[in-house]
């Protein structure tokens, strides 16, 4: 994760700058500006997670600069191809974001459906044959 970190932390800057760069321009207009500002954020945010999340983990062959291709072989984690709970989460999110369009009381339907799926999704394997 460390070259994913670095890819992210090299663009916060960058986007700080043409955010100062287009506030002097544009004298400082609000859309432009605060858009450039939060994509910024948005870019250190992210680079900060995977540089905390890369200190906690053991290096990846991905990191190694020496590393074959045969050392990333095997097992890469936990999915599950039965799963109808992330086709419950897209229909939660489809009508949530028709609730932004349409009105909030179909807001707050999608939302309620999106929390129940994701609650469903991440306690998939608490329950029945594959608890552990």
């Amino acid at each position: 994760m460390k070259i994913e970190s670095k890819l992210f932390s090299y663009m916060f800057p960058f986007f700080f700058l043409v955010f100062l760069v287009y506030g002097f321009w544009s004298d400082w207009e609000p859309a432009g500006s605060v858009t450039l500002l939060l994509t910024g954020l948005l870019v250190g945010m992210v680079g900060w997670y995977l540089a905390a999340t890369a200190r906690r983990m053991d290096e990846r062959p991905e990191d190694d600069p020496f590393g074959e291709i045969e050392q990333g072989a095997g097992e890469q984690g936990v999915y599950a191809p039965w799963s109808w709970w992330p086709l419950a989460i897209a229909a939660g999110a489809a009508i949530t974001f028709l609730g932004l369009a349409v009105g909030w009381w179909i807001f707050g339907i999608g939302a309620a459906l999106s929390v129940i799926a994701l609650v469903g999704w991440v306690f998939e394997f608490s329950r029945g044959q594959h608890a552990h």
